[in-house]
């Protein structure tokens, strides 16, 4: 039996391991969404107003799947029961349940979208409707195999991060924004399609980037000995356990995409036309949407998802020990940093909104009217950013402790909820920005919800800490927002250009925050810039 200091040093190194590697998660990341930026400037100004609308709502049906069972509910599922696997029976069994879940998986997922394509198909044929409408029918058609290499592609993941390698599955996502980017351009400057075959392209493009994608993660898991043959009989009893919690985990880890879908599906169906013009909406909502919700979802990809991703191991981990102490450890330490950067992150985006739609967006058919809309949306989100950030990490205490039936009560009221907020708010003064609003206040409600809940499960999550913790952030974001209005206030007053005002504001307000961070003593940015420490258990283990 080993002495109990060894056993808290192994612990130690072990949570130092997986919180150092968000540091290279979340680089990677921004890498990542930095090529989604720039694609999303090639790509958000295509076509008119009528077809883009189209896309986008297709565009999101495959990545809503994505999302509920792939990097979501599966993902949540997989990662305990693998952790445990290799814990208690070796990575020979775990090799086996990772095979028999990838065969399960691809077979499910086929027939499903075999199934979607035929309803899709009989739709187009027996009630075609407007054109937008059979465009955004048969562009969702050609979109929803996207999900079966995608859902694959997170399964491989969910494996390579429970192994403790993070750097492929958060690199992934810039082969196929290098992909979209590449063939954007070339619309744009051959400029020979129409808007329709625009999408059309960009559509067989996204589907065979992300085959690219699951290329190089079946690659990688062979590397590291991870591979085993797809199999579909016998059943392991993994994977009935699998399943058994991936079900409940569906809607609350899908619950902001399916809410955003649904919100697009109302904001069109609100939308003016000459045949209703007296809707509520203009043409083009849906674009705006779409373009205000991935500037929204930037921080939270790079650093409250990447944050979720590094920690559900370690928290699988405690909860497969019983180790209560330091599951509220770990939830302490990822809770202080999820408002630390999630605080400054909503007031930079709040301050910034319009020349940040200026700079990134307003060019060929994205106008200056439609940077408005879509600013005022991203405020409205923005609200909600730190609710964002907590969300996932509370998300996956529950899944690591094998708790899915509470996060299914509360997002399953709260999906009813946002629908509500957002049919509401369309018709009141705030029109589109009601879209962003109802996210930001379920959301809310929902971490509220979940922290409260789970504090009576554990015990205190160290309250006290992380308020003395987020009243500093929020002196340093005050200050740091002082800086950035009064950055914006003098260079416009000089008649800088928006691309200088945005710079400078952002390099202004990023100095402003650090310095006054430091001097507030805020310790999740001794933590943020401390270099990791090589440990003993990093030995065999690959970030």
């Amino acid at each position: 039996m080993r002495p109990v200091s060894t056993d808290a040093e192994h612990a130690q190194g072990e949570h130092e391991h997986f919180f150092g590697a968000a540091k290279v998660v979340a680089g990677l990341t921004m890498c990542s969404r930095v090529l989604g930026l720039l694609r999303d400037m090639v790509l958000v100004p295509l076509g008119g107003p009528l077809a883009a609308d189209a896309f986008w709502i297709a565009f999101s049906v495959p990545h809503l799947f994505r999302r509920l069972f792939g990097e979501g509910a599966l993902s949540a599922a997989f990662i305990p029961v693998f952790t445990e696997s290799a814990e208690a029976r070796g990575w020979d069994r775990a090799r086996l349940v990772l095979a028999n879940t990838a065969g399960l998986l691809a077979l499910v997922l086929t027939v499903m979208i075999a199934l979607i394509e035929l309803g899709l198909l009989a739709w187009l044929l027996g009630a075609p409707g407007a054109w937008d409408r059979q465009l955004t029918i048969q562009l969702t058609m050609v979109l929803l195999p996207f999900t079966l290499f995608i859902c694959l592609l997170a399964l491989c993941s969910a494996a390579l991060n429970s192994r403790g390698h993070f750097v492929y599955p958060a690199a992934a996502p810039a082969l196929l924004n290098v992909g979209l980017i590449a063939v954007g351009w070339s619309i744009t400057w051959m400029d020979r399609w129409t808007d329709v075959q625009q999408f059309y392209i960009l559509s067989v493009t996204l589907v065979a980037c992300s085959v690219g994608q699951l290329a190089g993660a079946i690659w990688l898991i062979r590397r590291m000995k991870l591979s085993a043959r797809w199999t579909l009989r016998p059943v392991l009893p993994e994977i009935r356990s699998i399943a058994a919690r991936m079900a409940p985990t569906v809607v609350p880890l899908g619950l902001m995409q399916v809410c955003d879908l649904l919100a697009r599906l109302i904001a069109k169906g609100l939308t003016a036309t000459p045949e209703h013009p007296d809707l509520p909406l203009l043409p083009g909502v849906v674009r705006c949407h779409y373009a205000a919700g991935r500037l929204y979802q930037l921080p939270m990809g790079v650093m409250g998802i990447s944050l979720a991703t590094v920690v559900f191991p370690l928290l699988s981990r405690c909860a497969a020990r019983a180790d209560r102490a330091g599951l509220r450890a770990v939830l302490n330490r990822a809770l202080r940093l999820c408002f630390f950067l999630g605080i400054p992150s909503a007031a930079g985006l709040i301050l910034l909104a319009d020349p940040i739609f200026g700079v990134i967006f307003e060019h060929r058919e994205f106008t200056a009217a439609d940077t408005a809309r879509a600013a005022g949306m991203l405020r409205m989100y923005s609200l909600g950013m730190p609710a964002y950030f907590c969300v996932h990490i509370l998300l996956r205490a529950f899944f690591a402790r094998k708790d899915t039936r509470t996060p299914m009560i509360t997002s399953s009221v709260l999906a009813v909820v946002n629908v509500g907020l957002v049919t509401a708010g369309i018709f009141t003064p705030l029109r589109s920005a009601a879209l962003g609003l109802a996210t930001a206040v379920a959301s809310s409600i929902n971490a509220l919800v979940l922290g409260w809940v789970l504090h009576r499960q554990v015990g205190r999550l160290g309250w006290r800490s992380l308020l003395r913790s987020t009243l500093r952030t929020l002196g340093a974001t005050a200050i740091m927002a002082a800086a950035v209005a009064g950055a914006q206030w003098g260079l416009g007053a000089a008649g800088a250009r928006r691309l200088v005002i945005l710079v400078a504001s952002v390099a202004v307000g990023a100095a402003a925050f650090l310095a006054a961070a430091r001097l507030l003593r805020c310790g999740e940015l001794r933590e943020l810039i401390r270099r990791r420490e090589k440990s003993a258990d990093d030995s065999g283990t690959m970030v």
